[in-house]
């Protein structure tokens, strides 16, 4: 069993950023520039956009971080995105997720222009997604694909289950599974059996949220095995949706948790800004 480092594969694509972001420096002699919203104290959230900033730093991307207290409303928020998105200093806007309930998070992410939108949830990105157009591509799944991409797993052909159906994952991972022209099978909470669906995988993307769900009587031998879960199991150490140690017995390629789609997803964000910057140059 091969497991798929995406630590490994992440640092790879950061150090590509940078050189990108220095090139984009030199020619317009400004810095790429992100701006995030991060609402409340969820302990989670401020990991990951620490880790965020880390990353862009690195990268030579700008960071404008703008904070709001738990019971934020939501006109604060729809007034701050107004004015980031007139902003031409700011090239990507991101709302970090999941808000606060008392806040209506489809309202607030539609005051996100397309163009600055790079975590690609947009109906315009996923639009394009679907339909094979241009676009910004959400980062868990892009990371996933250019995952395998360097592993040189072929998906042509293959037949591809996504157990999850998620817009932030599951919907755009199954989109660019089909467009690399994989048979492609969505599973949910609906699927009346779950287990004859995935045996059948030669791509298993297990994007479920619930820890060690996925197991090893439940993977076909030789199966590529991506898992996008970040949980915690009985004693509160992390862990996926799949169940690691029964699973690698089965599994010819098997991503680990942590250090297999997360790396992969905050080096996507990286691109993506990128992606944003440039556009808004070539405009």
């Amino acid at each position: 069993m091969i497991v798929l480092d995406g630590k490994a594969s992440a640092a790879a694509i950061r150090a590509e950023v940078k050189a990108r972001s220095e090139r984009f420096f030199s020619t317009y002699r400004r810095r790429a520039a992100l701006a995030v919203l991060l609402v409340g104290d969820d302990p989670a959230s401020a990991v990951y956009v620490r880790n965020k900033q880390r990353a862009l730093e690195e990268a030579g991307i700008s960071l404008s971080l703008h904070r709001f207290p738990q019971d934020a409303r939501e006109e604060e928020l729809v007034s701050c995105l107004d004015a980031l998105a007139k902003d031409v200093s700011i090239d990507g806007i991101l709302v970090q997720l999941p808000l606060p309930k008392h806040l209506n998070e489809e309202r607030i992410l539609a005051h996100i222009p397309s163009e600055k939108d790079v975590d690609g949830f947009s109906a315009a990105h996923m639009g394009a997604l679907a339909l094979k157009k241009e676009g910004i591509v959400p980062c868990t799944p892009l990371g996933i694909m250019e995952l395998l991409r360097r592993y040189n797993i072929q998906i042509a052909g293959k037949r591809a289950v996504v157990v999850g159906r998620s817009n932030i994952v599951g919907r755009p991972m199954a989109l660019l599974l089909l467009n690399a022209d994989a048979t492609v099978t969505v599973c949910h909470s609906k699927t009346v059996d779950l287990k004859a669906e995935t045996l059948q995988a030669d791509i298993l993307i297990a994007a479920v949220g619930k820890p060690k769900f996925i197991t090893g009587d439940m993977v076909k031998e030789g199966a590529v095995v991506v898992d996008v879960g970040m949980d915690r199991d009985e004693n509160g150490a992390l862990c996926g949706d799949v169940d690691f140690a029964s699973v690698k017995e089965k599994a010819a390629y098997l991503t680990p948790v942590p250090g297999g789609v997360g790396p992969m997803t905050v080096a996507m964000l990286l691109q993506n800004v990128m992606e944003a910057a440039e556009r808004a140059e070539r405009k």
